[in-house]
């Protein structure tokens, strides 16, 4: 028992003991930690001090370094502005110096002026004395002997000029003839033009000769309605696949060409197809006219030409002078003015214009009886072309005052052109003109709408309007056309009038 006192007493006493040194020890150990901790922070404050003074030395600097810029540039711009109101003034001073000079000068001017003035009027004084002396010596009085001087001076000149003109005047003649002649003969030389007569006919080719008969169609009905649509005259003969077309105008010819072609391609030919077939093939004629006076205009290298002119030498293709082509009249006409305009040193794009344009008055669109030159001086006039273009129109045929040379140009181009052999034919223009003549007196009367002078003038085809007319009025009117054409006109053989009046009534099943 005593044992386990002891030894129980024993286990306190060293635990209390190991308790104490245990604390001692915590203790100590404890103390170094803190006081290590302590003196760690105290380093890392000193350290962070540090930097945050090297931070706020290093922005203090750049800020002084800044503002040091800044005071720099505020400084150059005031020497800038300095040297500025410097000069400023500098050029102000210098103004003022050059205002102060021209105001003396202006007052130098000035006064040398009235000295000037005065210096005159002295002068005009002197010269009036001397004047009057001198009339008293010669006894004439200065009007006088000024116009004896003129009359002396004018009869010396008269004599002297008329002699040097005479001169010149047999010198010109020696060479103008010799040199007109080369210049003339040169230009014909270097166009080369193919000789073309139109005639009064044009034959339109068929496969077979079946198509006649279509053409004809039930009583001649399909061949009647075409030639009443186009104003020309269909010879539908033993000729084996060809059907003749006679008229004298070439577009009404070349219209009832194409207009068969497609009729006989399309194999319907009845006179409410033929009329809208000959509608159509008008239409398409027009823009082939306007594509051809483009063309030609393209070739000959003249530019600038007025729509209207450009369908006009379009028309001209189906148009003859003279028997002449006159759109290749034209062409040639142009050529040639170029050329000779070349050899004499003038404008030869201006030439072909002017000889180009020179028989526009020949396609007229309304009746006119002024002569074609003229009528086409005022057409090229109308459309804005020049003076000098309208001029050599005007004057090719001497009906007006030539004003440049472009004029007598145009006048011997349009000569050689039409006198050179085989290029035109007298017959072939007077027949045209009396057909047309033909045509205009049938259509003078009221109620005519159309007239056809076909079968060579030989029958003349009147259509008038059922609705203006009757029949009995109908019979008296062929009798009207006859009697005035025996009266106005010469022509060979007879004329046969014939007067269609006829009523349509059309309807549209829709």
């Amino acid at each position: 028992m005593v044992y386990a006192i002891v030894a129980v007493v024993a286990l306190l006493v060293g635990v209390a003991i190991g308790y104490f040194i245990f604390t001692r020890v915590i203790k100590g150990k404890y103390n170094q930690m803190v006081e290590s901790a302590e003196k760690e922070a105290e380093v890392i404050k000193e350290k962070k001090m540090l930097e945050v003074k090297e931070k706020f030395i290093n922005k203090k600097s750049e800020l002084e370094k800044e503002v040091q810029q800044r005071n720099q540039q505020l400084q150059q711009s005031e020497n800038r502005l300095k040297q500025r109101e410097i000069s400023l003034n500098q050029r102000q001073d210098e103004l003022g110096r050059r205002k102060n000079d021209l105001d003396q000068q202006q007052n130098k001017i000035d006064n040398e002026k009235k000295a000037i003035a005065l210096k005159q009027e002295e002068l005009g004084k002197m010269q009036q004395k001397e004047r009057e002396k001198l009339e008293e010596l010669s006894g004439l009085s200065a009007e006088e002997a000024r116009n004896r001087l003129v009359e002396s001076l004018k009869d010396e000149a008269k004599t002297a000029a008329a002699s040097y003109v005479n001169e010149i005047m047999d010198e010109a003649k020696l060479n103008a003839n010799a040199q007109a002649k080369k210049i003339v003969i040169q230009t014909i030389q270097r166009v080369a033009t193919e000789t073309a007569v139109e005639n009064s006919v044009s034959v339109f080719h068929i496969d077979n000769d079946d198509v006649k008969g279509r053409v004809i169609g039930r009583e001649g009905r399909n061949i009647r309605a075409l030639e009443a649509a186009c104003g020309v005259e269909l010879v539908v003969d033993d000729t084996p696949e060809a059907i003749v077309i006679s008229g004298f105008d070439p577009v009404r010819r070349e219209t009832c060409r194409l207009a068969l072609h497609q009729l006989v391609a399309d194999g319907r030919i009845h006179p409410a197809r033929i009329e809208e077939v000959v509608a159509k093939v008008k239409k398409q004629l027009d823009n082939e006219i306007i594509e051809t006076g483009k063309r030609t205009a393209i070739d000959l290298g003249i530019h600038g030409l007025h729509p209207e002119l450009i369908r006009i030498i379009g028309k001209m293709k189906y148009r003859s002078s003279y028997g002449q082509n006159l759109l290749m009249h034209a062409r040639e006409t142009a050529n040639l003015c170029g050329i000779m305009a070349a050899e004499l040193g003038l404008n030869p794009k201006k030439a072909k214009r002017a000889g180009l344009l020179h028989d526009i008055g020949k396609v007229p669109d309304e009746n006119t009886d002024d002569p074609h030159a003229l009528y086409g001086a005022k057409i090229a006039e109308m459309y804005k072309e020049k003076p000098d273009i309208c001029n050599a129109i005007g004057a090719h045929h001497d009906e007006m005052e030539m004003q440049t040379l472009l004029a007598p140009i145009v006048q011997v181009c349009d000569a050689i052109s039409g006198a050179r052999p085989g290029a035109r034919r007298e017959i072939v223009e007077a027949y045209i003109k009396r057909l047309n003549d033909l045509e205009a007196i049938a259509m003078s009367y009221p109620g005519v709408t159309k007239t056809y002078a076909i079968q060579a003038g030989r029958e003349l085809r009147v259509i008038v309007g059922a609705d203006k007319m009757d029949d009995a009025e109908t019979e008296a009117l062929s009798g009207q056309i006859a009697s005035k054409i025996q009266t106005e006109m010469t022509y060979p053989g007879q004329v046969k009038i014939t007067v269609i009046r006829e009523t349509r009534s059309v309807a549209y099943a829709k």
